[in-house]
């Protein structure tokens, strides 16, 4: 199947099921934003440093697949020269929606972010990129064109899964009981259920893959990247989680393009 026509329509309807990622921040977030009072999260529950970010002053910053009104306003209000670039037109609505409300300059661009040729090399200082590469089969492309439109000097911030979240029955992971089930790398389409896929199909869940360390981090150093800063994050304390109970389920890494 086109995974990216597919998962474009089911983040759409992310947008209307009113998915955390999706919901804008309000105009009081804004408004300290702009103050020098903000946070950014990559990933559920814990904001990234504050040193990892640059000066934002007249920063080039690219928020990578990260629609849904939330990173990219707030960077701007900081001061930052932001472009949005989401494989969702509703998620690049909302960063839309944001700017006119709270008069922010941000360039909203469709696409996939394993390509951003429409972008020339060296564009940006900065990159933001929560967790969204676990919605696309390959994850190496992402590091290669984030390392080529990044400048000399500028830094990617990137959220992912545990791989380990993947190697559990679905089904039963979404009860509550973690039953091993599924070799890594981990694929939707190749290991669901025809039942299951028809059932994600229909609720308008987009489809998952895992990648492996090797290729989340290795990858990035692969590419060219100096890895210079990572943690691990949890789910949300309301989203009911088995796995949150053992181990922490995200990883967010800093590193630099020399």
């Amino acid at each position: 199947m086109n995974i990216r026509a597919y998962n474009r329509q089911a983040w759409d309807k992310q947008v209307e099921d009113g998915n955390p990622w999706t919901i804008q921040v309000s105009q009081e977030v804004v408004a300290a934003a702009r103050l020098g009072q903000w946070e950014i999260y990559l990933t559920p529950t814990k904001p990234v440093p504050k040193y990892w970010f640059p000066p934002l002053k007249g920063c080039h910053v690219l928020c990578l697949a990260s629609g849904g009104g939330q990173q990219g306003p707030l960077l701007a209000a900081a001061g930052a020269l932001v472009t949005v670039y989401d494989n969702s037109p509703r998620q690049l609505a909302q960063d839309r929606l944001v700017a006119e409300r709270d008069g922010l300059e941000i360039q909203t661009v469709e696409g996939d972010m394993r390509d951003l040729s429409v972008f020339p090399d060296a564009h940006f200082d900065f990159i933001v990129h929560p967790v969204s590469n676990c919605f696309v089969p390959e994850v190496k492309p992402v590091w290669q064109e984030a390392y080529r439109v990044l400048r000399s000097g500028g830094a990617l911030l990137a959220g992912f899964n545990h791989p380990e979240v993947y190697i559990f029955e679905m089904n039963l992971y979404e009860q509550g009981i973690l039953e091993v089930k599924n070799r890594l790398p981990y694929s939707d389409l190749d290991s669901l259920t025809e039942e299951q896929k028809q059932a994600c199909i229909k609720d308008g869940r987009p489809f998952e893959f895992s990648h492996t360390l090797e290729t989340l981090i290795g990858g990035q150093l692969a590419a060219g990247f100096h890895l210079i800063g990572f943690y691990e994050d949890d789910e949300r304390p309301d989203v009911h989680d088995p796995l949150n109970r053992y181990m922490p389920r995200y990883i967010v890494t800093r590193a630099i393009k020399p």
